[in-house]
């Protein structure tokens, strides 16, 4: 059983992934419960990718600003406390499908009712958490300087998710050594097959990813003083004009459409969010990453990324820097794709293992 954390698409991109080399090896995942907040929902490629009884529940989430673009978290927190008797109701219906399947192996992403249910109704049901931010509970991971308070609170959260689990696998960027004593394993990015399926080429446009879409102005606004650069962008804007101009194309949310265009894109213009920057990184794309502000998470992950000098990081959408930044670019993906490529062999062993 799968229990999902439904903010933004990596979580469910990596349960996909998971889903995939399980049912392969002869595995059954019998029900994927899902949280969301009334401003996300779940997306058609979950249920088209993933045969089993999916079920939505409400899940704690972040308040974001009249602009849908920055994180408020004190908000985000009053709120979260606010609405415990929702999240007491996700429980007991976690707890009814947990009944009614009767799994073998719980397996969460980052979802903290996965850690709150373990909490209150002690299961003797085994659980593994997956997710990226588990490396956050490493001795070795160096988080970016400043911002004490939302570090504490990051850990404090990843910590939340992972209660009463047997096994933290920590999906990062590069190897990282194992961590017994909190029972971290640090682990390959977890990709769909889809990645690994595209023809890559180098095309004549950038692609974008915005999980807010209040970031589309910004796209627009830069986009208007540089009407010659052809751009593409991704977006959950439900007043989506597709063809902004010739140049500027808005598209739905479509998983499979934007592996192919990022397969032939110069590079990739984003938030922060991990499983992209994966996505990029494994095709050998330059990337460009401005994290939502307030989003302490993606900001670790633009800081982390970064680092390996596969792409840039800002605070606003300047991609003239981005732009000045890609004849300089000479990323090799190899190393990447070979840490990646040894994911499936490592989730069997790490499943068989408990």
């Amino acid at each position: 059983m799968f229990i999902v954390q439904g903010e933004g698409r990596g979580h469910m991109t990596q349960a996909i992934s998971t889903y995939n080399v399980l049912k392969k090896a002869g595995h059954k995942i019998s029900c994927v419960v899902i949280g969301i907040n009334p401003h996300r929902y779940i997306p058609d490629f979950v249920r088209q990718q993933i045969e089993a009884d999916i079920v939505a529940v409400e899940c704690p989430g972040f308040v974001m600003d009249s602009k849908l673009k920055a994180v408020k978290l004190i908000p985000s927190i009053l709120k979260n406390i606010a609405k415990l008797w929702d999240f007491k109701i996700s429980l007991q219906a976690i707890h009814k499908k947990i009944n009614e399947h009767k799994p073998d192996v719980i397996i969460n992403f980052y979802n903290p009712l996965s850690g709150l249910y373990n909490l209150l109704f002690r299961p003797a049901i085994p659980t593994i958490c997956i997710a990226h931010q588990y490396i956050y509970l490493h001795p070795k991971y160096v988080f970016p300087k400043g911002k004490l308070m939302d570090r504490l609170a990051i850990k404090f959260y990843t910590g939340l998710t992972a209660l009463g689990s047997n096994k933290k696998l920590a999906l990062s960027f590069y190897p990282i050594d194992n961590y017994s004593k909190r029972s971290i394993v640090g682990f390959p990015p977890l990709l769909r097959k889809e990645v690994f399926e595209q023809e890559i080429d180098e095309g004549s446009y950038l692609l974008t990813y915005l999980v807010n879409s209040g970031y589309a102005e910004e796209i627009i606004r830069w986009h208007n003083g540089n009407p010659e650069v052809e751009i593409h962008c991704f977006t959950d804007k439900k007043d989506l004009v597709e063809k902004y101009n010739d140049k500027l194309h808005f598209h739905k949310l479509d998983d499979k459409k934007f592996l192919q265009m990022m397969a032939q894109s110069k590079g990739l213009v984003s938030t922060a969010g991990f499983e992209s920057i994966c996505e990029a990184m494994y095709m050998g794309k330059p990337v460009f990453m401005v994290p939502v502000e307030g989003n302490y998470e993606q900001h670790c992950n633009a800081h982390d990324a970064f680092k390996t000098g596969k792409g840039i990081h800002d605070s606003k959408f300047n991609i003239n820097r981005f732009l000045d930044f890609l004849p300089t670019q000479k990323h090799d993906p190899i190393m990447f794709r070979q840490w990646v490529n040894s994911a499936d062999e490592k989730l069997l062993t790490q499943l068989t293992a408990l």
